[in-house]
């Protein structure tokens, strides 16, 4: 079937990014209140999420940031972390492929963890629509701005200790993001198994933090691809 890309299904994309505003608010604004913490303006603020738009990244580069700071540090640090959308983008290739220009490159560029998810379940549904990815990325992008100015602003209004439950929003919502990716028991719980106790194992050696998150992302990958790949040939 031919893979188009439309407003309809750009509004689609916006309509199905709603619901994750539930999501995106709680850990924009966690962004915000430490971004605020060290020293960055409302403006760098901004700056940084609409360039980077990645809060697992953000947050890790926010950690590392000291006064002056380490700019190759807390640079390196970010690349690490987002490598993981390398597989993100192959995994969305049944999309991407047929997409040239700033419908290939805008998509790129908003393309998170959240609008991956929805997307591969909007594929799995028969959705032949690219227009999809980039409407909900463009619109969370948007959210995501929104929020950790929020975040900032209120984080200069109203101090949080550090176990508010507003710091548990990035866990959430990624775990969240597994529902839409659901299949069955069978080709999920092993990769995902296998990602969380990789990720676990990691840590407890006491490796840098970057170094647990990408070492169960690329295993849980690599066993899914592997599933992928025998179940074809079979």
């Amino acid at each position: 079937m031919r893979i188009t890309f439309t407003m309809d299904g750009i509004l689609r994309g916006v309509r199905r990014g709603v619901p994750l505003l539930l999501g995106i608010a709680p850990f924009g604004a966690v962004v915000g209140v430490i971004a605020l913490g060290k020293g960055l303006t409302l403006a760098e603020t901004l700056l940084m999420s609409a360039l980077v738009f990645a809060g697992a990244s953000q947050l890790l580069a926010l950690e590392l940031w000291t006064n002056p700071p380490d700019i190759l540090a807390v640079a390196v640090a970010a690349l690490v972390v987002n490598i993981r959308m390398v597989p993100i983008g192959a995994a969305l290739s049944f999309w991407l492929d047929h997409l040239r220009g700033w419908r290939l490159w805008g998509s790129l560029f908003v393309t998170v963890d959240h609008s991956f998810a929805l997307s591969v379940a909007e594929n799995r549904a028969g959705g032949r629509d690219a227009g999809f990815l980039f409407g909900l990325g463009v619109f969370t992008w948007f959210g995501w701005l929104i929020f950790t100015g929020v975040g900032h602003v209120m984080g200069s209004v109203v101090a949080l200790p550090p176990d508010h439950p507003l710091f548990f929003a990035a866990t959430a919502s990624f775990v969240g993001i597994l529902v839409a990716l659901w299949r069955s028991p069978r080709k999920d719980v092993p990769p995902w198994i296998l990602a969380a106790a990789t990720a676990l194992g990691t840590q407890a050696l006491h490796l840098p933090a970057p170094v647990p998150l990408l070492a169960g992302a690329f295993s849980g990958a690599l066993l899914a691809a592997w599933q992928e790949t025998r179940g074809t040939r079979a």
